[in-house]
């Protein structure tokens, strides 16, 4: 199998699993089907993870260049950027809990946390959708 098939394999999968995640977490279904439903999505979540990871390797091992690698390079690093990012917010919203008498500092891991928040919910999601369209249109002006 050569890589750029596992390019693609890995590329495809992050967009299923995405679709997944979405349809999860935005179609309305009942609460029980929702808790039976969540080991799912944490599975898929951590593969989510996994499979961005293996996406940065394979990219960085692989001979593709020019803006087809920083759109897979792009996608990955916003496959891995919500779970940092959420590390991240809570690291600095318990430091600022913290350090709640000296305002300052407490001010400064607040903005951080919010900083952080921000990109894993909105940033990273819109990195990913644009490297996404953008390895589409690129893998399909090479098949041509």
């Amino acid at each position: 199998m050569k890589k750029t098939e596992k390019l693609l394999g890995v590329f495809y999968s992050l967009i299923i699993i995405l679709i997944i995640l979405i349809a999860y977490f935005f179609i309305p279904f009942s609460q029980n089907l929702k808790q039976a439903l969540f080991p799912v999505a944490a599975v898929l979540g951590f593969a989510f993870l996994v499979l961005g990871v293996v996406l940065l390797w394979l990219t960085k091992k692989s001979k593709i260049k020019g803006k087809l690698r920083v759109f897979l390079m792009l996608i990955g690093i916003s496959a891995i950027g919500p779970f940092i990012g959420a590390i991240l917010h809570n690291f600095f919203y318990a430091l600022g809990i913290y350090f709640k008498d000296i305002i300052f500092v407490k001010n400064i891991m607040q903005i951080l946390g919010v900083i952080f928040f921000l990109l894993a919910l909105i940033g990273f999601p819109i990195l990913f959708l644009v490297g996404m369209v953008g390895a589409i249109i690129l893998f399909y002006k090479k098949k041509k």
